[in-house]
């Protein structure tokens, strides 16, 4: 619940963020102008990122004959979160890691690479893959498409503003330190929001997969040892493709120190203590 009100919170904070700075830069018009133009964007982002970052990644799907095991350890989570039977891939990468995409409950994918399935044992996997499907459940990718379109705005208004000098409302020149300043700290204030969203968003898959699993302390070993591994295993694809490294379940680009303010991802340490929690709270496996 508490994660759940955060991002309803950061929602309404990157919202409001738009707003003044549309005003103090663009006047009404190019703040509606900006929305337009980001919303365009990222209405084909989620229509069709799904097709994009599997073909991204190359992933291959599979079905109960390709991939019997794994296949039917997804039907069986899915069964168990009430959610449809979404399309199963492998992606061919040493790298161990996941990621759940599509716009909604009916249109999802799950994908994992090689690499983890052969680093995490079944009960592992399953808290992996459960984390996952909680990503569909919840709904999270429309949640980070719009969280996208509200940062990408804000990006566009301060360009405006280095374009067109920046009116307000009334059609005056907004003062120019004002303007400057209001260029270089709107786009890190949008990024840091968004990134704080993506967080709570991933504390929550935490919770949503211990949940549908029943073994919150599967998912915790998951994720150390994913996190190990990925400090020496570069995800190739995904140094490639940086903007798609979000979707995993742990972030390959992560860094730390300042660097963590705009991590997509919450530190391992925290992920895995709140999940040790839920399992000293009376949660075991089922």
């Amino acid at each position: 619940m508490f994660n759940l009100l955060k991002t309803a919170v950061l929602m309404a904070a990157i919202t409001a963020l738009f707003m003044t700075i549309g005003r103090l830069l663009g006047g009404q018009a190019g703040m509606w102008l900006a929305l337009v133009v980001a919303l365009g964007m990222n209405f084909f982002s989620y229509w069709f990122s799904d097709k994009l970052v599997l073909r991204m990644y190359n992933a291959q799907e599979v079905d109960a004959q390709s991939a019997p095991q794994f296949y039917r350890m997804v039907q069986e989570l899915a069964q168990r979160a009430q959610l449809p039977m979404p399309r199963v891939y492998l992606i061919q990468e040493d790298a161990p890691n996941a990621f759940a995409t599509g716009r909604n409950p009916n249109h999802a994918a799950v994908a994992a690479t090689t690499g983890i399935l052969r680093t995490l044992s079944e009960r592992e996997l399953r808290g992996v893959m459960a984390h996952e499907l909680a990503h569909v459940k919840h709904r999270d990718i429309l949640i980070s498409t719009i969280s996208a379109t509200m940062a990408g705005a804000i990006s566009m208004l301060a360009n405006f503003a280095m374009l067109f000098s920046g009116r307000d409302s009334e059609g005056r020149s907004v003062n120019p330190i004002v303007g400057l300043l209001v260029m270089i700290l709107a786009p890190i204030a949008a990024s840091l929001i968004q990134m704080a969203i993506s967080r709570a968003r991933e504390f929550e898959a935490d919770r949503g997969g211990a949940e549908i699993s029943g073994d919150p302390q599967a998912l915790a070993s998951a994720l150390q040892k994913v996190h190990r591994m990925a400090q020496g295993m570069p995800l190739e694809t995904a140094e490639r493709h940086p903007e798609t490294a979000q979707m995993m379940i742990m972030n390959p680009l992560s860094g730390g120190g300042i660097a963590g303010l705009f991590s997509t991802h919450p530190s391992t340490e925290e992920r895995v203590e709140r999940l040790l929690e839920m399992a000293r709270s009376g949660m075991t496996a089922r």
